[in-house]
């Protein structure tokens, strides 16, 4: 068996598609979606991230507001500017980088964004309501890898899921989206009894551990849908690094009915949820219709 490869960047652009479709119908009643991203510090990674965000922002017709914040700004200055965010008409989305500088409380600073306008879904009172199983702002990474899952499996429900990993990012948004989904959900960790067998029961697997190649073939059951969100960067054969996931690709391509490469697969996904988080939220603050397949 060869797994059939779900091409993440080619269904990304498929979303950013939808997500400039519905700019332009609500540009017609008069507004215009706009998201505001916040980066402390000069971390290489959250520049990148950061650039790439406001460029396909404004590619799919919305406002992009970005605040570059020096590494020793104060708390108190973060916590203000947020406030002032939160109170921008114009803002419907506000997303702060990660990580921050070791002097700032992350929880704290996150908490201070308005529910309403946390397109990045970590506000715990968001967090509540997906635990609930209420309409909440749903992570952009879970809410990418459950959107792979419908297009290619469609009805979920009934269906065994294991996921690996346990973060408030990735793992426990992940669980409570495939429960929402009604399948039979196992959360394992890296002190789960038995990983690979455990690994073996699923019929869609979801890796999210941070861990290069952790993940053989062998702990595959064959035909599961395996959905990769690892990214790490390990060393080559010819010195130069490359990117892997948390599975080992070669071998699980070979056991797996269908499985996301890295990079190329839930990676593209991530700010393409980001754009269709943005463009919910000022839907749901206007009290519009919110756009069909762009929500958990």
């Amino acid at each position: 068996m060869t797994a059939k490869i779900l091409d993440g960047k080619a269904f990304a652009a498929r979303v950013r598609a939808k997500v400039a479709d519905h700019v332009t119908d609500l540009k017609r009643v008069g507004l215009v979606p706009g998201l505001a991203v916040v980066l402390v510090g000069e971390d290489p990674a959250s520049q990148v991230y950061v650039r790439n965000k406001g460029r396909q922002t404004q590619e799919a017709g919305m406002k992009s507001f970005e605040h570059r914040l020096p590494a020793d700004t104060s708390e108190a200055a973060l916590l203000d500017l947020i406030g002032q965010l939160n109170a921008d008409p114009a803002v419907h989305g506000i997303l702060v980088q990660l990580p921050l500088p070791g002097h700032m409380n992350a929880d704290l600073v996150i908490n201070a964004i308005d529910p309403a306008k946390d397109v990045d879904g970590f506000h715990i009172s968001n967090v509540g309501l997906l635990g609930t199983g209420q309409k909440a702002m749903v992570p952009c990474t879970p809410l990418g890898c459950l959107m792979l899952l419908r297009d290619h499996l469609g009805d979920l429900s009934g269906m065994e899921a294991v996921v690996v990993g346990r973060s408030n990012i990735v793992g426990k948004p992940m669980a409570q989206l495939l429960l929402g989904e009604n399948c039979t959900v196992t959360t394992a960790h890296s002190r789960t009894r038995d990983l690979p067998e455990v690994c073996r029961r699923a019929d869609i697997l979801v890796a999210a551990v941070g861990r290069p190649e952790m993940i053989p073939g062998d702990w595959i059951r064959p035909g599961a849908t395996v959905i990769d969100v690892g990214i790490n960067r390990v060393a080559g054969a010819d010195g130069n690094n490359r990117l892997v996931g948390d599975v080992h690709f070669d071998s699980a391509a070979q056991v797996a009915g269908a499985i996301t490469p890295v990079p190329g697969g839930v990676g593209p996904m991530t700010i393409a949820c980001l754009l269709a988080n943005t463009v919910t939220a000022c839907c749901r603050t206007n009290r519009l219709p919110e756009p069909e397949g762009l929500t958990a």
